[in-house]
């Protein structure tokens, strides 16, 4: 029975179907089965499988944000269940992400987070448009390994500059390391506004966190 419903959950992670990922995922809960067992064979390795798809060329960017989708929602449910039974999830390191103000677009950002999530980071998605002082604000607050900012639009590439200049003056430059991306972002780019890294896309967002945190 049990297995039935790990299968499901990874058939519903991979078909990109987050309804039914939800709420297989609970079913496994109510089942009483290893929470921890459950997300990675259920949620991780099909997400991973769908991402090595995704590097390969074989499926749409809008399969991988719907299995994305589908595999947060489960995650969700799961590490909610992990930490009810009083097991802390062993977390590799603590990601702040946003979009820069002025910018809306978030799809890039969510693919990201969900899979740096799957990869064992926990992550605080601040949404998009989110103001300098916001990031600057979380930075303090939340003492994350890495900030990831993204930024989708060449008029808003400048704000990911302002959002590193605005952390030195306060202090926090050197207590983070910062990761850029979006599609006008370039690794040139982060190199001249004084990044630490940059994501090519959310697979190599993912390797290069990996490296900031000394694991990858």
């Amino acid at each position: 029975m049990g297995e039935a419903e790990v299968k499901r959950l990874a058939e519903a992670v991979v078909e990109g179907d987050a309804e039914k990922s939800e709420e297989t995922a609970k079913k496994t809960v109510e089942l009483g089965m290893d929470p921890l067992q459950v997300l990675d064979e259920g949620v991780i390795k099909p997400l991973r499988e769908i991402g090595d798809r995704f590097g390969r060329g074989e499926i749409f960017l809008t399969d991988l944000v719907m299995s994305a989708e589908a595999a947060k929602v489960a995650m969700e449910v799961l590490v909610a269940e992990i930490k009810r039974r009083g097991r802390e999830v062993g977390y590799l390191g603590r990601v702040v992400l946003g979009t820069v103000a002025g910018d809306i677009h978030d799809i890039g950002k969510n693919i990201v987070g969900a899979l740096l999530s799957v990869e064992g980071f926990e992550v605080i998605d601040l949404g998009a448009d989110v103001p300098t002082e916001k990031f600057v604000e979380k930075v303090r607050e939340l003492k994350p390994n890495i900030l990831g900012l993204s930024a989708l639009l060449t008029v808003t590439m400048p704000v990911q500059r302002e959002v590193i200049e605005a952390l030195k003056k306060a202090g926090l430059r050197d207590t983070v390391k910062v990761m850029v991306g979006g599609a006008p972002v370039t690794a040139e780019w982060a190199e001249e506004i004084g990044a630490d890294a940059y994501g090519a896309d959310a697979i190599d967002a993912v390797k290069k966190a990996k490296k900031l945190i000394g694991s990858g």
